[in-house]
């Protein structure tokens, strides 16, 4: 599995963590291929309407093999020493 989330990850195809509704499966696809979040759900939703009942097996399993965005780690600096000397 974690070959998988690998390979999607180069590919560009991860669940961000902002501008998520559900899962952020829709909102990842749109921002891979540079849609916008809101016009790739509607295109999303008129795609799965041509194949019924696929909404219910394509949004899990991306859900499931889609990893999510990994968090930016912000290095923190140790906290000044206090500049008074103790008497």
């Amino acid at each position: 599995m974690n070959s998988i989330h690998e390979n999607f990850q180069n590919q560009g195809l991860v669940r961000p963590r902002e501008g998520r509704l559900l899962a952020g499966v829709v909102a990842g696809l749109g921002r891979r291929f540079g849609i916008d979040p809101w016009p790739a759900r509607l295109l999303f939703v008129l795609l799965l309407l041509l194949i019924p009942g696929s909404q219910i097996l394509i949004y899990p399993i991306l859900w499931i093999l889609m990893p999510a965005e990994k968090t930016a780690v912000i290095p923190v600096a140790p906290a000044p020493a206090d500049p008074t000397p103790a008497v």
